[in-house]
């Protein structure tokens, strides 16, 4: 898969399921200068799941190879500001991606408080459809 140079992706890789693991793929990201903008880790059946929100994607595939971490999957997301202050908003967004027949594989939010989802490259023009419709409707109602 290709990414345009800048564009927002989901990385995602095993790490170790022990103390440092995690340090040490923030200290490989920082010394090749690639920003983390949101994600997070979970450990299940003992292995690390580690998504990311990144820009650049061949910089932090590269600097994880070299620190023996990865394989790196890199995926497109797509993403949409929840009213913060509005509760029920998840669930209100998440419900018209699952009426549409859209299963999502990873959601997290960001560093901007928005919600990053990763969808089946299929389903992906639907969603960001969903997403951009949802965006419209937000601003229509000034939240």
């Amino acid at each position: 898969m290709t990414l345009a140079p800048g564009a927002e992706a989901d990385i995602s890789l095993a790490l170790p399921d022990r103390p440092g693991a995690l340090a040490d793929f923030g200290d490989a990201l920082g010394r090749a200068g690639v920003s983390v903008e949101g994600g997070g880790v979970w450990v299940h059946d003992g292995v690390g799941l580690a998504h990311f929100l990144v820009t650049d994607v061949e910089a932090a595939a590269g600097a994880l190879a070299a620190a023996g971490l990865g394989p790196v999957v890199a995926s497109p997301v797509v993403s949409v500001r929840l009213a913060q202050d509005v509760p029920g908003q998840l669930g209100a967004f998440t419900r018209r991606l699952g009426d549409a027949g859209i299963r999502i594989l990873v959601q997290y939010s960001d560093h901007d408080h928005r919600l990053i989802v990763v969808v089946p490259e299929s389903d992906r023009p639907a969603a960001r459809e969903i997403c951009d419709q949802w965006e419209q409707e937000r601003v229509a109602r000034g939240s």
